[in-house]
């Protein structure tokens, strides 16, 4: 019981990672119109993470080529970037459809 409560809070935060990660990427998409992002949507707290979590975040999404961060611009979002936020669409909307077959069947 104690190690399924365990695996339990460790599947919650690997997916609270990805939320996050998923919110940065779309906020960077929708500042594709801006010539300046407001800095403060894409902050520890307002992402509800901390520090260290949120600096560990940025790391990975430079290293995998998901965002684009020159320390004289600002963070942009490259075309990986856009593919993930596509590719994480679909599935969602599979996932949709999938819940919505099984409640019918």
């Amino acid at each position: 019981m104690v190690i399924e409560s365990l695996l339990w809070k460790v599947r919650e935060a690997i997916m609270d990672n990805f939320k996050v990660i998923y919110r940065i990427l779309h906020y960077l998409e929708k500042a594709m119109d801006l010539d300046e992002i407001d800095k403060d949507r894409l902050s520890p707290e307002t992402l509800g993470i901390t520090p260290q979590r949120w600096a560990a975040l940025w790391g990975m999404l430079a290293k995998e080529g998901y965002v684009d961060v020159e320390p004289s611009r600002n963070p942009r979002i490259t075309l990986r970037g856009l593919e993930y936020l596509q590719e994480n669409a679909l599935m969602k909307k599979a996932a949709q459809l999938a819940k919505g077959i099984a409640e019918i069947l």
